[in-house]
């Protein structure tokens, strides 16, 4: 049986048979987060909406969305203050 597993692994180039329908949505900058009212669980978010704000001093940087999909969770604490490339939610595409 391992052997059989092996050689099956052998011919799998890149990802050829990988398919993993989660997204993370990580933030562009620092600052404190601020969740947008349309960004609950469950709601469907197209390429480039907007899930929150990060706050700053003298800066508001809008946290898009790169992929569209079902959002299953915000990870991320309304008021939190968050590093850039820190995830902030979570998402399933089709």
């Amino acid at each position: 049986m391992l052997t059989s597993t092996l050689s099956r692994l052998g011919s799998i180039h890149h990802g050829e048979f990988v398919s993993i329908p989660e997204r993370m949505i990580v933030t562009p900058a620092n600052g404190v987060f601020r969740q947008t009212a349309l960004a609950y669980t469950g709601v469907y978010v197209g390429a480039g909406d907007e899930i929150g704000v990060l706050e700053s001093p003298g800066k508001r940087v809008r946290v898009l969305s790169p992929f569209s999909g079902t959002l299953m969770g915000v990870l991320a604490d309304e008021g939190e203050r968050l590093r850039e490339g820190e995830p902030v939610a979570w998402l399933r595409v089709a």
